[in-house]
């Protein structure tokens, strides 16, 4: 076999020129941010940040910030991502104000110390749990929710009392650079920064040893991320990708479960990891479902979805590409299907004759297209789902509650919803994240200023009580230890009646 041919000199030169920008980039993206950390890290440990009227303050303001600037986000997540300003106000800007205004409301109660149970040996003690900052967090939002995915972590961060570095993608480009001119007009200059920079420097980034790491994204740049966060001993919240199931059951409304599959899987041209990402299907509903989907996706968008100001466009030509070489190699196109390079737009797609080995069935898809599989019955099902990974979501469509309780008690998921779609995701009073190859750890609500915290624990002793603790000093004697027992042993109770064990 004779060798392959060299490459030219300019070709060589030119991928060399390549290798030195990105190397230079991300010497000054990582320079960049340990200034920013620097700054972050003495506003912290000057106290900046640990009065309640000070995160409060700062809560509010970054409410004021996005309604006074509500035309300037739904502006760029346009220019982004073609996103309907409907979408933009409903899924970002909605969901990031309900979780301040959340936040300010529990704030006080959330912050006070938790008291636990004692014991006989420590019932005039007082024992309890307090919430304290980490420190200095960094945050890694993603581009397909670029406003949520950086100021839903920042709100439970500031919440917490921390410094916070928010590093938004530069794939949605007009978004973060829209938030690194807005965040240092409203919030602390000393508490809070933004840092433009690509993913691949986040490795470096996160090598300056943060507090705290909150990721959003695919598995493999989280997988970078929490390698880098290791060698720190960094602690991390990892929210990734993962192909989401939906179970569509022969006893549900065929109607309502088309309109909410369409809706999800097509809102923001299927840029969300909340999406359900295929559909198994009741053999007995496939025709009646199919038909729905392709009712509801008329009644959407109108017979040339490329005209409607309604749907999206693919955020990057990479991401276009990617999506487009999976719907050639997958099943057979039962609606939609059209694709334009120019506009990065792709057609509402349902595909149908799709097996689980197919090219779309083995990753995230992150673009419109839906894959229908046909399978029996719910056993089918949950046996399909059980033998993937771990998936973010599982969704159920079904009449019977017995059917939706099976799915979701003998299924894993960061996240469980029947009879709907991604709604379980925007509540801010239930916590959100993966489980597995899906992430670790979650936020929303409550979970984030839990995320943002370290749980410390409490206990403030007097010196009255020596008449007691002097049962643990040496030497050792066997009713000491009677009695040491009896005093510090919990509770038994049962049945309505009491007994020390």
């Amino acid at each position: 076999m004779s060798a392959p041919p060299s490459p030219s000199p300019a070709r060589w030169f030119k991928a060399l020129r390549r290798t030195r920008i990105e190397e230079s980039s991300t010497k000054a993206g990582s320079a960049a941010c340990a200034e920013q950390l620097k700054r972050a890290r003495a506003a912290f440990r000057a106290g900046r940040t640990s009065k309640e009227s000070f995160r409060r303050a700062q809560l509010e303001t970054l409410v004021r910030m996005l309604a006074e600037h509500e035309c300037d986000f739904v502006d760029a997540l346009c220019r982004d991502l073609h996103k309907p300003r409907f979408e933009s106000v409903v899924s970002e800007l909605i969901l990031v104000k309900n979780e301040a205004l959340y936040a300010i409301n529990n704030l006080t109660k959330w912050m006070e110390p938790q008291h636990v149970e004692r014991n006989l040996a420590t019932s005039l003690d007082e024992c309890m749990v307090v919430c304290e900052p980490l420190g200095v967090v960094l945050v890694v939002g993603a581009w397909c929710s670029p406003v949520q995915l950086c100021l839903v972590p920042l709100v439970g961060a500031i919440a917490a009392g921390n410094c916070v570095i928010i590093n938004p993608s530069d794939t949605s480009s007009h978004t973060a650079e829209l938030l690194h001119r807005l965040i240092p007009s409203y919030l602390d200059n000393e508490c809070y920064h933004v840092l433009l920079s690509s993913a691949s420097d986040l490795p470096e980034i996160v090598d300056l040893k943060f507090d705290h790491v909150f990721f959003t994204g695919n598995s493999a740049d989280g997988t970078k991320v929490a390698q880098a966060a290791a060698r720190g001993l960094t602690p991390v919240t990892l929210v990734l990708d993962g192909t989401n199931p939906c179970y569509v059951d022969a006893e549900c409304d065929a109607g309502a479960a088309g309109r909410r599959i369409a809706w999800a899987r097509f809102q923001n041209a299927g840029q969300s990891a909340a999406a359900p990402d295929y559909v198994l299907c009741h053999a007995g509903a496939r025709d009646a479902l199919l038909r729905e989907l392709r009712c509801a996706l008329l009644q959407f968008y109108g017979p040339d979805p490329r005209q409607s100001r309604s749907y999206g466009r693919l955020a990057s030509a990479e991401g276009f590409a990617r999506v487009r070489g999976l719907l050639a190699r997958s099943g057979t196109v039962a609606a939609g299907g059209q694709v334009n390079e120019a506009e990065k737009y792709i057609a509402p797609t349902l595909l149908t004759e799709v097996v689980e080995t197919d090219p779309i069935m083995q990753q995230e898809i992150f673009g419109p297209v839906l894959p229908i599989l046909t399978v029996s019955d719910v056993d089918e099902a949950i046996a399909f789902i059980c033998r993937r990974e771990k998936p973010l979501c599982v969704y159920a469509y079904s009449s019977n509650s017995k059917v939706i309780s099976r799915l979701m008690e003998e299924t894993s998921s960061g996240s469980f919803c029947a009879n709907d779609c991604i709604l379980q995701s925007l509540m801010v009073v239930l916590p959100f994240g993966g489980v597995g190859a899906s992430g670790m750890g979650s936020y929303h609500g409550r979970a984030s200023f839990d995320t943002f915290s370290h749980r410390k624990s409490c206990l403030l002793r007097g010196t009255r009580i020596e008449c007691v603790t002097y049962l643990r000093y040496p030497p050792y004697e066997d009713r000491n230890l009677s009695l040491m027992t009896w005093a510090s042993t919990l509770s038994y109770k049962s049945q309505g009646w009491c007994q020390i064990l």
